[in-house]
Parts: structure tokens; sequence; C-alpha cells
């Protein structure tokens, strides 16, 4: 390799390391806890139609990150928001669930469980990076953990729930949008 090419080499390798590190300080490695604000999404949901955060501002948001469509807890898990969709909204709460499937997957996931709310699509990984969700294992790959994010009105994350038992989630959910409505929140 010649002397020239050897420092274009590096002079990229240098520029790629600078912007590395701006974009790994601009997104917190754990993702947002509660008081910080939500980081912004833009995905399409299950039929094919973009989200993005700021639609969501004025009310509660149940953001739940799943780890793939159709598997058990997952199917428990929209179920059981499924089941209990009118006492959420009830509580002023819009339910999205986020995951790294395809569309189409999302698609028949929701037409197959008769899920009355979006599944987003995070096929390019980076929502669940910036919520600290994106993980890898052995022989799976990457899959984003089951955690559920409660975000207020005004886009700041009021809890994150990790370690998610799919079926109690929905309580713990609506039980926290009470104490908050409580504490005037």
């Amino acid at each position: 390799m010649s002397l020239r090419a050897c420092a274009a080499a590096r002079a990229f390798a240098g520029a790629l390391l600078l912007w590395t590190a701006a974009l790994a300080a601009a997104i917190p490695a754990g993702g947002p806890e509660a008081g910080a604000p939500a980081p912004d999404f833009e995905l399409p949901d299950q039929h094919g139609r973009v989200h993005r955060l700021q639609d969501y501002r004025g009310g509660w948001l149940v953001l739940y990150f799943y780890p793939k469509a159709f598997t058990p807890g997952c199917t428990d898990q929209a179920c059981a928001f499924r089941d209990d969709i009118v006492a959420l909204r009830k509580a002023g709460a819009k339910v999205v669930g986020v995951s790294l499937d395809e569309v189409a997957s999302q698609a028949e996931f929701a037409e197959k469980y008769q899920v009355p709310f979006p599944l987003l699509s995070d096929a390019g990984k980076e929502t669940a990076r910036r919520y600290g969700v994106l993980a890898w294992r052995e022989g799976r790959g990457d899959y984003s953990r089951r955690e559920t994010f409660l975000i207020d009105a005004g886009g700041t994350v009021v809890r994150r729930y990790r370690d998610v038992d799919p079926q109690a989630n929905v309580a713990q959910v609506l039980a926290d949008i009470g104490r908050a409505g409580a504490a005037g929140g």
C-alpha cells in the first residue's frame, strides 16, 4: 500500500472514530430512565403508516418493546394489552408495540391476534438502540429486550419497566398512570 493510500485510510478511520464517538455521546448507552426525555422515533406500523413520538404528545404513551412476534411471551403481552385496551384508553393512554420484525410480520401478528393498536417495525434497530433495549444472543442474533416505557404528555419518561412479566405489565402501567394522575402528574 502506498504512503498516500495509508494516509487516506488513517484519515478515514479517524473521521469514522470521531463520528462514532459523537453518535454515542448523543444517545445514552443504557437508554432513557425516568425523568429523561423519550428518544424520538419514526417507524412504520403493521399497515405501513409512519409513527413518530410527537404524534403521541398530549397524552400518555405506553411504548413497549418485545423480542419477536408469534413467540409465547410476546403473544401473551400483546394480548394482555389488547384485552385491557379499554381501561388504558379510559386512563388516557395510547399503546404502541415495537420489535425488530419486518412490517409484514407485524401485520400478520396484529391480524392473527386482533391487536387494536400500532405494532411498529424497527427493522433498522435504531429505535431499540436509542431506548437501550437492543440486545444480541448467540444463535438468536439481534433482538429487543422486553421493556416498557411509560411516557407522559410532554414526552418525558415517567417509568421504565425492565424484565417485564408479559401478563402483569398492563396492571403495573395502569397503577402508575393512576398514581401520576392522583399526584397531579
